[in-house]
């Protein structure tokens, strides 16, 4: 069983396997992580051509692509057990199991309780509802410290206390533009009249992870709380709330090979005490007192299946152990394919890369521009050859910013559990021909 602190929330993590090929990593426990070329077997939409190339998803900072298990679960469920919950006949109470069931997946993701985990639209919903539950107890004089670094929704719902109920929001500096937060500025911040800090495991645009148990420990100490954004990170390193010892993290589902659902982990205590809005008749037992309404229960349902599907890369032990084991193997195999990535970019006259090659702890993730070339014209035309990369300010307006980068921000190309080394290869040499032209 993985114990302790993350070494990949500290950038501590083991590299005794990054010599190994990608395709041959293995995990703690000593069995081999599925090859790739078998993994890539359960994605359909690998199989997509563009102008006549093999569609390469470099994509998955923004989603993942996802695999059969996933959509065979949404579509057994949907085909014969679609009901409502908490009735007494047989598919509702098959509805009301698989519900659980999705509950005890991500239990196992993060470490914590089955009734420890809520489900929702998406991460930002769910933020902007604890937001609203926690600020109705705060006013003037109460304040809540954020980061320059982080996805704005991490930073909206808590923007909008400032508004609703006259708390103030105090911004926490990044340091330089390795995309790490500026710990001595976060130190000075954190206060007495601190009700919480708000920050991600890891920057969305850059890869840059954070050491979220230190923020965590820092909050605690002036009696703050402490909510994490991990919906980048958590596909690309294991979670262990306890060890973080955060109050609040969410995440997304749609990041880990599963569909569209926002999943939310609260400590019990602080979910029980939180005025929620909520309609009379609706259940006031946690976790369900936060999930307003009928819920994507097809899509919840999909969203364990993808935890599954991973934990499936690798035999042995429980769930939460192999979900440790392949995320760790998956760690290291994405920096081996970002650090192939980084250095075959790296030569190439007018390309600037973010928070690369800088010794800081980051996900499988390269943030770069070329000079001359609009970020929106990069990605068009690396699509024209079958290379999917996303560009834009991924909601992390201040960040770029504080990079001098406009609203059209940067290219960004990430790999998931399906990225081969070919595809790395053939990504450097679109874009050495995109400069040369």
């Amino acid at each position: 069983m993985h114990r302790g602190i993350d070494p990949a929330l500290t950038g501590t993590g083991a590299t005794n396997q990054e010599s190994r090929p990608p395709s041959q990593q293995v995990d703690g426990g000593g069995s081999a992580i599925a090859p790739v070329a078998e993994i890539r077997r359960q994605f359909p939409a690998l199989a997509r051509s563009h102008h006549g190339h093999s569609v390469a998803y470099f994509d998955a900072p923004g989603g993942t692509q996802v695999p059969d298990p996933v959509l065979a679960a949404m579509g057994d469920y949907l085909l014969h057990h679609n009901a409502n919950t908490h009735w007494a006949y047989p598919t509702s109470q098959e509805t009301d199991t698989a519900l659980w069931q999705a509950r005890e997946a991500f239990a196992d993701l993060f470490n914590a309780s089955p009734t420890e985990v809520v489900f929702g639209l998406n991460m930002t919903s769910l933020t902007f509802q604890i937001a609203r539950a926690l600020g109705s107890k705060w006013g003037p004089g109460d304040e809540v410290v954020v980061t320059e670094i982080d996805h704005h929704a991490n930073v909206t719902p808590w923007r909008a206390l400032e508004r609703e109920r006259g708390v103030r929001v105090r911004m926490a500096r990044m340091a330089g533009e390795a995309g790490q937060v500026d710990w001595e500025h976060l130190g000075t911040l954190l206060r007495s009249q601190t009700r919480l800090l708000a920050i991600g495991a890891a920057s969305s645009a850059l890869g840059t992870i954070t050491d979220v148990a230190r923020a965590s420990a820092l909050a605690h100490a002036v009696g703050a709380l402490c909510f994490v954004d991990a919906v980048h990170y958590a596909a690309h390193a294991p979670l262990d709330v306890p060890a973080i010892d955060c109050d609040f993290l969410a995440c997304s589902a749609y990041k880990l090979y599963g569909p569209h659902v926002g999943v939310l982990y609260g400590k019990r205590a602080l979910l029980e005490s939180l005025q929620v809005a909520k309609i009379e008749s609706a259940p006031d037992d946690t976790p369900e007192r936060l999930e307003t309404g009928t819920q994507n229960h097809e899509g919840i349902v999909g969203a364990a299946a993808g935890l599954d599907f991973l934990a499936s890369l690798v035999s042995g032990g429980s769930r939460r152990e192999r979900l440790v084991r392949v995320l760790d193997a998956w760690h290291n195999r994405g920096r081996a394919l970002c650090r192939r990535l980084g250095d075959g970019l790296g030569p190439v006259p007018g390309l600037r890369s973010y928070a690369a090659g800088d010794g800081t702890a980051r996900t499988a993730t390269m943030a770069f521009t070329v000079e001359g070339i609009a970020p929106r014209d990069v990605v068009r035309r690396l699509a024209e050859e079958g290379l999917f990369c996303c560009h834009g300010d991924f909601y992390a307006p201040t960040l770029m910013k504080r990079l001098g980068l406009g609203s059209d921000g940067l290219v960004r190309a990430g790999c998931a559990c399906y990225t081969t080394e070919e595809e790395i290869d053939r990504l450097i040499q679109a874009v050495k021909r995109l400069t040369r032209r």
